[in-house]
């Protein structure tokens, strides 16, 4: 089937009806997507889903699998992303995972092997490497706009109860331990644009811990202290306790100052050389699921093979160390490597 001179696979299959989910079934439809499978093990979200969005809805996972999609997108929480993902890799079936790839190293490199033996196409959830801030940040660094970059300061911060309005958070996967939970994990995406901006990391410290009164068995503040391949050290502040949402980013270099504010919509450059300030603001009538719609038109053109993932598994996997590395050094509080999380490399 072709869409805005797209081909689109036959079919998709979207694993879990939540909020995310609802999101990207709503936004493949947008993209043009007809053939549109869901499956959620809560009967009231896929009955809700298929209401919503005139898709089919089955009711066992088996059944998803015999309806032969040739994409899935993995919604579930995180601690069934790699399960389903393997599952739906050994039948060959391309593969968008929401964010992160999965909460331990466990069968990830099991995935791997899967996915580079089928040659599957995956793109892991990294909807803020579409946001039109921060790829302007990017591109100033690609013209070392600040010259060399000593340092960076990360902030992502909300009030886990706001997350999602009508929802009790003490039953999300947020919430929870087990499910993977936890800010490190759900806040990765400031670990993965950090590393996107800055180049690699080799080496992470971290605190963390439970300090609100939410009820919660996750931890809910983390402070991260990230070294980076080109010397440049990175500080990411992650909670789930602020009111008022803030998530920001400071990148400061011998020529100049970079700063970048999600609500503001703005981004800031101070060049020493001028002894100025120049504003760039988010195009006019943005609005925050233009990053996921740009994100999954993306995964499109990847799957026509016309583009290269932004964030495939094995980057995620990079990611996921690095996240996984940092919780290690909060529980010992001892410094980590960032390759020390897993038995082997992924």
């Amino acid at each position: 089937m072709r869409a805005n001179g797209r081909t689109i696979p036959q079919r998709f299959l979207v694993l879990g009806c939540g909020s995310i989910g609802k999101r990207h079934i709503r936004n493949l439809r947008a993209l043009g997507a007809r053939e549109i499978v869901v499956f959620d093990v809560a009967p009231a979200r896929r009955g809700e889903a298929a209401a919503a969005f005139g898709v089919k809805a089955v009711k066992k996972l088996e059944e998803a699998w015999e309806e032969r999609p040739a994409a899935c997108v993995v919604a579930v929480p995180t601690a069934f992303h790699v399960e389903l993902a393997l599952e739906a890799a050994r039948r060959g079936i391309h593969l968008f995972i929401e964010k992160p790839l999965s909460h331990t190293a466990r069968n990830v490199d099991r995935l791997l092997a899967e996915v580079r033996r089928r040659d599957i196409v995956t793109l892991v959830g990294c909807n803020l490497r579409f946001h039109p801030g921060l790829s302007q940040v990017k591109r100033l660094l690609a013209k070392e706009a600040v010259g060399r970059v000593a340092a960076a300061r990360i902030e992502a911060g909300q009030y886990l109860p706001d997350w999602h309005p009508g929802e009790d958070y003490r039953r999300g996967y947020s919430a929870r331990r087990a499910l993977g939970g936890g800010v490190i994990l759900d806040a990765i995406h400031e670990i993965d644009y950090a590393r996107w901006l800055l180049g690699e990391v080799t080496a992470v410290t971290a605190m963390a811990a439970k300090l609100s009164r939410l009820e919660i068995d996750t931890e809910d503040v983390a402070a991260l202290l990230l070294r980076f391949a080109g010397g440049a050290l990175g500080e990411i502040h992650l909670d789930y306790i602020q009111r008022a949402y803030s998530r920001t980013c400071q990148i400061i270099g011998d020529e100049g100052t970079i700063r970048w504010d999600y609500t503001a919509g703005e981004v800031r450059w101070y060049s020493a050389r001028s002894g100025r300030w120049r504003l760039f603001s988010n195009p006019p009538g943005w609005e925050p699921n233009r990053m996921y719609l740009d994100e999954m038109e993306h995964f499109l053109r990847c799957l026509e093979r016309k583009e290269k993932p932004a964030l495939d598994a094995f980057e995620a996997a990079r990611v996921l160390e690095i996240a996984l590395a940092a919780k290690i050094a909060a529980r010992r509080g001892v410094r980590e490597r960032s390759g020390t999380c897993s038995p082997g490399a992924f």
